[in-house]
């Protein structure tokens, strides 16, 4: 169960999965995923259980601040933990900032079935649906090509003039550059129409 005092966490279903508040027993699968080197292959190091835990006690302090954040996500019937995705508000300054990012990690027993691009997309509906955003941004490093395919199916665009230094990684580190995606409303509520005038054709 989700610890006492969390803000209450909305649950969102896709066709396939659930995205839900963090429990404790989350704890150790998030470690382990933390600590693959597959998983984290484009971020800068790998967590400890100690740093992996802090990272949960900061998904919940995101939602109790801002009403959305980072979601667990449960393949129901299957698995009840597969990684997380979700919505965060940037936190450092970019020429891009301020902004909130469509973010996911997903265990790599689980890769190559669409979860991140499903659940990706729910948390985009949330966002644009019920939150209202104007717009929401994606980011990797460029050799992640994975990550970058999955915003691509989102419908994110990429103008390589938006592509930024990440202010937090020092010059010359392999993973400061960064690649930028974005999506506004309008162009989620866009293709929306199009999908729906495709469903009723």
């Amino acid at each position: 169960m989700a610890d006492a005092g969390t803000t209450a966490i909305p649950e969102l279903r896709s066709e396939r999965l659930v995205l839900r508040a963090w429990r404790d027993d989350d704890r150790a699968a998030l470690a382990a995923l933390n600590a693959d080197p597959a998983v984290m292959e484009f971020f800068p190091s790998m967590l400890s259980r100690a740093e992996s835990d802090a990272m949960v006690d900061r998904i919940r302090q995101h939602f109790d601040a801002h009403g959305l954040g980072l979601w667990a996500v449960e393949v129901p019937g299957e698995a009840a933990f597969i990684g997380y995705v979700g919505l965060v508000h940037v936190p450092f300054a970019a020429p891009f900032t301020p902004a909130v990012e469509v973010g996911w990690r997903i265990a790599a027993a689980h890769w190559g079935r669409g979860y991140a691009t499903e659940a990706a997309r729910t948390a985009l509906d949330f966002g644009f649906d019920r939150v209202a955003l104007g717009e929401i941004v994606s980011m990797t490093v460029p050799a992640n090509l994975r990550s970058q395919r999955v915003m691509q199916k989102l419908g994110m665009h990429r103008t390589p003039a938006d592509d930024f230094d990440h202010p937090r990684l020092a010059n010359g580190h392999r993973f400061r550059r960064h690649v930028l995606y974005r999506m506004s409303r309008a162009a989620w509520i866009a293709e929306a129409v199009v999908a729906a005038d495709g469903e009723s054709a």
